[in-house]
């Protein structure tokens, strides 16, 4: 390659026009000339930039496509080949087969470079045919690529290109290849091409069985043997091997999945536990019944040898009271005066709240952990009963403020909400900590509080509303307003909020005025005054707000013609991904404006076919303009709401409104298989609120089916 003049062409390209992760491309020519610069240090830095612009977190961009012919000579002269074409296996891996988009655009891209890409198969370095084979596997080629591979397979002899080989070829072909997968498996075979062979006969959809099941349990630990491969999404090969078979979701794959991962978690070996419990704890993210199957073998390994428990820690929570059999062990571990007591105690919460109780109360300043999951973690919810020692050790934690440290105040608060009246003898404690914690103990105030203690509290909140911490006093004022109705002092800090100009404490003043409903309606001029300028280029946080006011002045003043523009401000930015939340709330504040909101039924239509903004739409509709919707066909968009995980609980509300005759007999299959089937329908939540969210889903769906029974069932 003639070096200056690629360079010079390279500067000529208007990159200037060009977009990629960060805006303009202007950049890449100079990327392009360090990596293909004699400074390897330059060229490292160059590599990192173009991965972090042109192929930014596994996505293409409007860029990316023109910047590969480019790599594509780089790595033809013979200038860092094996990482560039790891780049454009990257690039393709992430583009698209059809379309106009930028994604397709990439591909195509790749593609056109096949002839690099199947002669570098055959070159003399090892990387050079790594990368080569991966790349031109990632372009989905199969009729070009497949037969070189194939014949590189047969005469390989590095393990590491030999695995990628397989993976390519699986990924080409996974039926043709299903066969070739079985017969690398056996002992005769380097351990990395073993374990290639067994993920491509996952992915081709092969019977799990006993010849599989022994290799895998002789290769582990594994993660060691895929770590020079250039295939990522299988890099933990254990968990890869146990979600596949779950998610196909039959009793046969089912029993080999925890077959497998109970013999590993028994197993007891050096390596191989944190693989096996970070399998299992990806099986209880996937499968409604991991938590039953996986207790035996773990609370088998803990009582076994007590020393593994910390490593096991994690699982233990995600497995809740399914592991009580191991709670002798953890509540030995508690007890204990070191590093581990903590989050020992944290797990025993979540196995056995009874047994962790005594032990949370014996030593509660120093557990933050088990404090923290006692009140259900970020998401969730106090799951302690009120025990008096408890409740003592919580209010001498009260009675010195200062002393508190991190989330201890929200602690405390959500387990005094949580007990309610049961806690009130700890009203002159939480009115101690109210003048140094208002936002957290506020709360605690009104739901201890007893009739007879109405005054005093009463006072001691109207006191702090009126001169107590700036950030308190709102909801200071709203537990005043809860306990005794004075809405006096929480107008006044909804109007100064209202007035701040803040996008987030104007959404936070509106949604509590619109619960007020009348007695708000001395708050209209500064919720209208409130709202952001149209013409300016509005945020998040600022469309969130208008929402937030068009719903108060709709329940405040049932002012429609001031809320309907608000909404459809929000409900035409449908095409930007980062404000569908921001959509689906309009939507749901458009459905309380019943006919009034007519005018916003073209917008609401728009929204049905995104999955997550179909539920919200279906009922905004509903309220709306009910006889623009095909009953039976948004049925349908709403049980594709709910495969998909978008907006699940809604998704069943909206069908209960639609009613029985809205629903085929094949939408009462689609339905009834979500809440019986095995693999989890809601699994986005964070660590142990997963298998919550899912049994909610599970008896919420079971009740729309009941509901929506045949008329003549």
């Amino acid at each position: 390659m003639d070096l200056s003049r690629f360079l010079a062409e390279v500067d000529a390209h208007p990159w200037a026009g060009l977009t990629h992760a960060y805006g303009s491309a202007a950049d890449v020519p100079d990327c392009l000339r360090r990596l293909a610069g004699d400074d390897d240090e330059a060229a490292a830095e160059a590599l990192s930039d173009l991965y972090g612009s042109i192929l930014h977190q596994g996505s293409v961009y409007e860029a990316t496509a023109h910047a590969v012919p480019c790599l594509a000579r780089i790595a033809g002269a013979g200038i860092r080949t094996a990482d560039v074409l790891a780049l454009l296996g990257g690039i393709a891996e992430n583009g698209a087969d059809d379309g106009d988009s930028d994604e397709a655009a990439a591909r195509r891209a790749v593609t056109a470079e096949l002839p690099l890409l199947l002669a570098s198969v055959g070159a003399e370095d090892s990387g050079v045919r790594q990368a080569a084979a991966w790349a031109a596997a990632m372009t989905g080629a199969t009729a070009e690529a497949y037969g070189v591979l194939r014949e590189r397979f047969a005469v390989e002899s590095d393990p590491q290109v030999l695995a990628d080989l397989l993976c390519g070829l699986v990924h080409l072909d996974p039926a043709g290849t299903a066969a070739l997968a079985a017969g690398a498996i056996g002992p005769d075979r380097p351990a990395e091409v073993r374990i290639a062979a067994l993920l491509g006969c996952v992915d081709a959809g092969a019977e799990w069985g006993r010849e599989h099941h022994d290799a895998m349990l002789a290769l582990l630990p594994a993660d060691d043997l895929v770590a020079g491969r250039m295939d990522l999404d299988r890099n933990e090969p254990l968990q890869y091997v146990v979600s596949s078979l779950l998610l196909r979701d039959t009793p046969a794959d089912r029993d080999g999945a925890y077959e497998l991962l109970g013999a590993a978690l028994r197993g007891g070996r050096p390596g191989v536990l944190a693989e096996a419990v970070w399998a299992a704890e990806s099986a209880v993210q996937v499968s409604r019944s991991a938590r039953r199957r996986l207790a035996d073998p773990l609370c088998d390994a803990v009582r076994r040898d007590p020393s593994v428990t910390g490593e096991v820690l994690p699982l233990l929570r995600l497995l809740g009271g399914h592991a009580a059999p191991a709670g002798a062990v953890l509540a030995e571990l508690a007890a204990r005066d070191d590093e581990r007591a903590d989050r020992a105690l944290a797990a025993l919460v979540d196995v056995d709240a009874a047994r962790a109780v005594p032990l949370l109360a014996r030593d509660l300043a120093r557990r933050p952990q088990a404090l923290d999951a006692a009140c259900g973690g970020l998401l969730g919810s106090p799951r302690v009963p009120c025990d008096a020692a408890l409740l003592t050790a919580v209010r001498a934690r009260l009675a010195d403020p200062g002393a508190l440290s991190g989330q201890e105040p929200f602690r405390y608060a959500a387990l005094l909400e949580a007990w309610g009246s049961r806690a009130s003898c700890a009203l002159p404690e939480v009115l101690g900590a109210l003048g140094t914690f208002p936002q957290q103990m506020a709360r605690a105030v009104a739901a201890v509080c007893d009739p007879a203690d109405l005054a005093v509290a009463g006072g001691a909140l109207r006191r702090e509303a009126r001169s107590g911490q700036r950030e308190g006093r709102l909801g200071v004022a709203r537990a005043l307003y809860e306990l005794t109705g004075d809405a006096g002092p929480l107008l006044t800090v909804l109007a100064e909020g209202l007035a701040d100009g803040g996008a987030h404490r104007t959404r936070e003043a509106a949604s509590v005025a619109a619960g007020l409903g009348t007695h708000a309606t001395g708050l209209l001029p500064a919720l209208r005054a409130a709202v952001s300028d149209p013409a300016a280029d509005r945020t998040v946080p600022d469309l969130d707000a208008d929402v937030a006011v068009a719903e108060a002045l709709w329940r405040i003043g049932g002012r429609a013609e001031e809320a309907v523009p608000l909404l459809r401000g929000a409900l035409d930015e449908t095409g930007l991904s980062w404000m569908r939340w921001t959509v689906a709330r309009a939507a749901r504040v458009a459905g309380l404006l019943a006919g009034e909101g007519r005018p916003l039924t073209d917008a609401l239509r728009r929204l049905l076919p995104d999955p997550l903004q179909t539920p919200a739409a279906v009922l905004a509709l509903r309220a709306v303009a009910p006889e623009v919707l095909d009953a039976a066909a948004v049925a349908g968009m709403l049980l594709d709401s709910v495969e998909q995980d978008a907006d699940p609980f809604t998704a069943l509300d909206a069908l209960q409104e639609l009613g029985p005759t809205a629903m085929t007999g094949g939408h009462r299959r689609r339905l009834t298989g979500l809440a019986e089937r095995d693999v989890r329908v809601t699994s986005s939540s964070a660590d142990t609120a997963t298998a919550p969210a899912d049994e909610r889903f599970q008896t919420r769906a079971r009740e729309v089916l009941r509901a929506l029974r045949e008329p003549d069932a």
